[in-house]
């Protein structure tokens, strides 16, 4: 016995020795496999800005491949432009993460299993019918001149506009006031030819709700677009004369029209591309472009439309306020999600896959955010660039780096006025909700729940927030766009739109 005892005492000093030099192994371990991932991330990031072929190969040594990474321009100078997928197409290739997709199908099936047995109840025979979706996109021809008008315009006249500007800008002798001529004329563009007549078109000819989305959206995107060429290619003019320069820097009008179509709002002379166009990876995109269309009718058919009309024939009250919120969380969420997914996923990755764009980044992981600051950074990096490079950065360049507080809360105040100018045209009125959500809980919020906040508990205080927001949003409108359909006023006035009719309809269908 005293000899096993011997025996034990040396093994358990050992496994006492082994259970000491565990975290210090594991560390150790980490660290390699730390270093070994980043150093294959990086090789597998780096450009080629003037070939097609986006990546180096991966037999780079590493001083190659520090070298390329000193090529770069720093952040300051705009955004880098790298070879990336789409975080969701990394997700999918992950089972676990897959099956939540097939659960969502699965409540589509759901979703159109009851509105075919509660129609066949009702009328004795199936209604394939889909009367909402011809109504919201009604008038399409209208909406496509309005388009092709709108996009050759935007071909046409920024590009001319600079190309004059910047030929004779070098031998000018009143080059101050020439800047000021192509200036104002370039924002008369915007604010007249881009800015009111889409809308006046949009208003006049009473497009419904979707189509004037596309008209209004649309108008929106080509705004951004060609601010972004004429901010990124003046300075570009600037510096060469500066440096006395024989050649002009002026952009190809093929590198122009790939900057209209790409899923980018960033101007770049050239993008990491790809070496091919999987098409059937486009038409997969497409698909499921218009199977959330269709997930989002059945939304308003089943969860929406039987609660909404019925509101109009009760007096506004807290009661029934606070329920109709409540009863508006799930679709509300629900399109949250279909708007993410068909448009920032399926939508930029299919006209990305057409162009062979390769950097595909247009979200982050959002839904992991702790903060509202990290949500609006990830939520939608295409808009979110455009703001901080064009918005927040140009407004500390003018201002100076001590307003960055300033700088944010303009940032803000011209997202919210975009978003609820688009809501207004669409549905016809002035509801300033979503405006208010964004200067007032956006801006709080983005104070409270700042970047210090990293416990999993303030995702789910994020979250929570989210969806109650998205309640207010689709409770609010909806309530508004009824009490309009219910209540109509004969010759209204301009105030007429700006007060709500929710509040004091209550006329009876």
């Amino acid at each position: 016995m005293k000899k096993c005892r011997g025996d034990l005492r040396p093994r358990g000093h050992f496994k006492t020795q082994a259970m000491q030099l565990k975290p210090a192994f594991m560390k150790e371990v980490d660290s390699h496999f730390t270093e070994f991932v980043n150093s294959l991330v990086a090789k597998s990031a780096l450009l080629d800005s003037s070939s097609s072929a986006s990546l180096f190969p991966a037999s780079c040594s590493e001083k190659e491949l520090h070298k390329a990474k000193t090529l770069r321009a720093p952040p300051e100078h705009g955004k880098i432009f790298t070879a990336r997928r789409s975080l969701l197409d990394e997700l999918f290739e992950v089972s676990h993460i897959r099956t939540i997709y097939h659960m969502f199908i699965a409540l589509l099936i759901v979703f159109i299993l009851s509105t075919l047995l509660v129609d066949f109840i009702d009328e004795g025979r199936l209604v394939l019918g889909f009367d909402l979706l011809v109504f919201v996109f009604g008038k399409f021809p209208v909406v496509f001149c309005t388009w092709l008008c709108m996009f050759c315009a935007t071909v046409i006249v920024p590009y001319n506009l600079f190309v004059w500007w910047a030929q004779g800008y070098y031998s000018s002798s009143h080059r101050v006031i020439r800047s000021l001529f192509y200036g104002m004329l370039f924002t008369l563009f915007q604010t007249a030819g881009l800015g009111f007549g889409p809308t006046y078109i949009a208003v006049s000819y009473a497009l419904p709700p979707a189509s004037r989305f596309i008209v209004i959206l649309e108008q929106v995107r080509l705004v951004m677009k060609a601010h972004s060429f004429i901010r990124e290619n003046v300075p570009r003019v600037l510096a060469s004369v500066k440096d006395k320069s024989s050649t002009v820097p002026i952009p190809r009008i093929s590198q122009y029209l790939y900057f209209l179509f790409a899923p980018t709002l960033i101007y770049r002379d050239n993008y990491p591309r790809n070496p091919m166009i999987r098409w059937g990876y486009v038409a997969t995109k497409f698909a499921q472009v218009l199977g959330s269309l269709f997930y989002a009718y059945y939304i308003f058919v089943r969860l929406c439309i039987p609660q909404f009309p019925n509101s109009s024939q009760e007096t506004f009250n807290l009661r029934g306020l606070v329920l109709c919120i409540f009863n508006s969380i799930l679709p509300g969420v629900l399109i949250l999600f279909l708007v993410f997914f068909a448009f920032l996923h399926c939508w930029l990755n299919a006209f990305a896959e057409m162009l062979r764009f390769a950097d595909r980044m247009f979200y982050k992981d959002w839904w992991n955010s702790t903060s509202y600051a990290n949500y609006y950074r990830t939520w939608n990096v295409v808009v979110h660039d455009w703001l901080y490079y064009y918005a927040y950065r140009d407004f500390l360049w003018f201002f100076g780096k001590k307003f960055k507080a300033a700088a944010m809360l303009s940032v803000f105040t011209v997202s919210a006025a975009v978003h609820e100018y688009v809501l207004s045209i669409c549905f016809g009125y002035c509801y300033p909700v979503l405006f208010c959500l964004f200067t007032c809980f956006g801006i709080v919020f983005n104070f409270i729940l700042n970047d210090r906040r990293k416990g999993p508990i303030w995702n789910v205080i994020m979250w929570t927030s989210l969806f109650l927001g998205q309640g207010v949003i689709i409770c609010l409108y909806s309530q508004e766009w009824y009490a309009r359909q219910y209540c109509p006023m004969e010759n209204p006035t301009f105030l007429d739109y700006l007060k709500p009719r929710s509040w004091s309809c209550h006329m009876k269908m």
